[in-house]
């Protein structure tokens, strides 16, 4: 990364979704074994069944992503009000003994 985060990100060089699987981790697998029970049904209907599950899946798919969307807003959000809360407040439950 060259400049600041603002940059970066105006300069299209942040992309949160720019990540893989690890290649044997329990999402990998799941992953693929989404794809391959979707190949076999495709392969097995046929007809509106087929477009019905095609439609399905799309969907699905189209659910996953705005569902996606709104967990990346909302980390976000979380996390911002962490960090103000973290350098704009003083609440604390006990008194500091060090002030006077």
């Amino acid at each position: 990364m060259r400049g600041n985060i603002i940059e970066e990100l105006h300069y299209g060089n942040i992309d949160p979704q720019d990540r893989g699987y690890s290649p044997k981790g329990p999402a990998k697998k799941a992953s693929d074994s989404l794809d391959d029970l979707e190949e076999k049904l495709t392969e097995q209907l046929a007809g509106k069944n087929k477009a019905l599950f095609l439609r399905f899946c799309n969907a699905y798919a189209e659910f996953m992503g705005e569902s996606e969307l709104d967990t990346f807003i909302t980390g976000f959000h979380l996390g911002a009000r962490f960090m103000m809360d973290t350098f704009l407040s003083n609440d604390a439950p006990f008194e500091s003994f060090l002030e006077g």
